[in-house]
C-alpha cells in the first residue's frame, strides 16, 4: 500500500481525539472521509481537517456510505460499543484495513462473527488497545522476556476510573455509557487492563484463558451521585443495574491466575493497577513499586518504601519509549496513542502482521459477555472460548513491538 487514506467512523470524544492526533503527528497519512450520525460532529471534524491540511474530507452520516467510498483504504472505527462489531464486520467485507477501538462485546456470537469474517476475508484487522503500548506495561514485559521475573504466577489489572459525571451526563453528551449502566451488570470495559496482561502471558500464542468467574458489588455509587442534582433529575428514580465494583477471576492454561477489576461508579483517582508477580520479581503500578528478589527483603518492610523504584530499571525500556518526544506524549494518553498509531500505520503500509489481531480482540472483548453471564449466576465459572480453534498451541509469541 503506497499511502493510507483514512475514513473515521464515530466522532465522539475518542474519535475526535484520535483524529487530532493523526492530523498533528502523521503528515504522511491522509484523512479523506469522516462519518458520524450527528451532523455537528462531522462538520467540526471536516473543519479540523481543513485547518490542519487545507484539504477537504468527505462528510457522511451513514457508515455504509463511507464504506462504499473507494478512495478510503483504512477505516478507523470509534463509534458506540454496540456498533463496534457490526461496523468492523462490514469494513472487513469491503477489504479496507479495519482498525477497531476498544470496548466489550455483547455476546459470544459477536466475537465468533468477528473471527469468522476475518478468516473469510483475510482483511487486515487491528484492535486499538493503546494500553498495550504503556510505558510501564512494556518495561515490565521486556523484563519478563529477559527472565528477570522468573515464572509468572499472578497478574492483576483494573479500570479504576471515576466516570460518574460522564455516565450520568450521557444524554447531554450523547454518550453510550449511560444506557449500558442502566441495563447491564458486567465488566463492560475489560481491555485496558487485560490487554497488556494477555500480551505478557502470551495469550493465544502458547497460552490461553480457560475460565472466568465474575462477582459484583451492590449498585449505590451512581444513585448517590445523582441525588439532589437538578441536572440529573431524570435519573433520580432510575435503578442502575451496574454494580459499583466488578471482580473477575480468570484461569489460564499455564496455571497463571488473572484478576480484573472494574470500578467506575465511586469517587477515587485513576489507575490501571497493573501488577505482575513472578518467582523472581514483583511489580505494582500503584506506587510504581518494582523489586527483584536479589534485594534480600525483610518481610516486614512497608511496600511504600519502594515507591517509584521502577525508575531504577529504565534501561529495560524498549527503544520507542527511550526516544519519545514531549509532543508525542502530549498528543494522547501520555504517548500511548501516538506510539500505537505509528505502529499500526507502518504495519498497514508494509502489509505486515498487525500487533493486536482479531483473536486478541475476540478473547479480550468476550470477557464482558461472559462476566455478565457469571454475575447473573452468582459468580459461577464459565468457559472462555478458544477463538484460535486450537492454533494457540502452535502460534509463536509476538509482542506489539520489538522489546530489544
Amino acid at each position: 500500500m503506497e499511502r493510507l487514506k483514512i475514513g473515521f467512523i464515530g466522532l465522539g470524544g475518542r474519535g475526535q481525539g484520535l483524529l487530532s492526533n493523526v492530523l498533528k503527528n502523521f503528515k504522511d497519512v491522509d484523512v479523506v472521509a469522516l462519518c458520524d450520525s450527528y451532523t455537528d460532529r462531522v462538520e467540526n471534524a471536516v473543519k479540523k481537517v481543513y485547518e490542519a491540511n487545507k484539504t477537504t474530507a468527505k462528510a457522511y452520516t451513514e457508515a455504509k456510505e463511507l464504506l462504499q467510498d473507494k478512495e478510503v483504504n483504512f477505516v478507523l472505527i470509534s463509534a458506540s460499543w454496540e456498533a463496534h462489531v457490526p461496523l468492523a464486520i462490514a469494513a472487513m467485507k469491503t477489504g479496507k484495513v479495519t482498525a477497531l477501538e476498544v470496548g466489550g462485546a455483547y455476546s459470544i456470537e459477536d466475537c465468533w462473527a468477528l473471527v469468522r469474517t476475518y478468516e473469510e476475508t483475510k482483511t487486515p484487522f487491528v484492535f486499538l488497545e493503546n494500553c498495550c503500548y504503556g510505558k510501564e506495561e512494556l518495561l515490565i514485559t521486556s523484563m519478563v522476556r529477559k527472565g528477570l521475573f522468573g515464572e509468572i504466577s499472578y497478574c492483576h489489572g483494573a479500570y479504576f476510573h471515576d466516570l460518574r459525571a460522564e455516565i450520568c451526563g450521557g444524554l447531554k453528551n450523547r454518550h453510550y455509557r449511560l444506557r449500558n449502566y442502566l441495563t447491564r451488570n458486567c465488566d463492560n470495559y475489560p481491555t485496558h487492563n487485560l490487554g497488556p496482561i494477555a500480551k505478557l502471558l502470551n495469550i493465544n500464542r502458547g497460552n490461553r484463558m480457560l475460565t472466568l468467574s465474575s462477582f459484583s458489588s451492590k449498585s449505590r455509587g451512581l444513585s448517590e451521585f445523582v441525588k439532589g442534582k437538578e441536572e440529573y433529575a431524570f435519573l433520580q428514580d432510575k435503578h442502575f443495574a451496574q454494580g459499583d465494583v466488578v471482580i473477575t477471576n480468570i484461569t489460564c492454561a499455564d496455571g497463571t491466575l488473572i484478576t480484573l477489576k472494574l470500578d467506575t461508579c465511586l469517587p477515587h483517582a485513576y489507575s490501571r493497577e497493573f501488577m505482575v508477580s513472578g518467582t523472581k520479581a514483583y511489580y505494582n503500578d500503584c506506587g510504581k513499586v518494582l523489586w527483584l528478589d536479589d534485594k534480600k527483603l525483610n518481610h516486614d518492610i512497608d511496600i511504600n518504601v519502594f515507591n517509584n523504584t521502577v525508575n531504577e530499571y529504565e534501561e529495560h525500556l524498549p527503544a520507542i519509549w527511550k526516544s519519545i518526544t514531549q509532543e508525542q506524549i502530549d498528543a494522547g494518553h501520555g504517548g500511548m496513542d501516538t506510539l500505537m498509531l505509528e505502529d499500526v500505520f507502518q504495519k498497514a503500509l508494509h502489509n505486515e502482521e498487525m500487533p493486536i489481531d482479531v483473536y486478541d480482540a475476540a478473547s479480550w472483548m468476550v470477557i464482558t459477555a461472559l462476566s455478565e453471564q457469571s454475575i447473573a449466576m452468582g459468580g459461577a465459572p464459565v468457559s472462555i472460548p478458544d477463538f484460535t480453534s486450537g492454533n494457540w498451541l502452535m502460534r509463536e509469541s509476538k509482542d506489539v513491538i520489538d522489546l530489544s
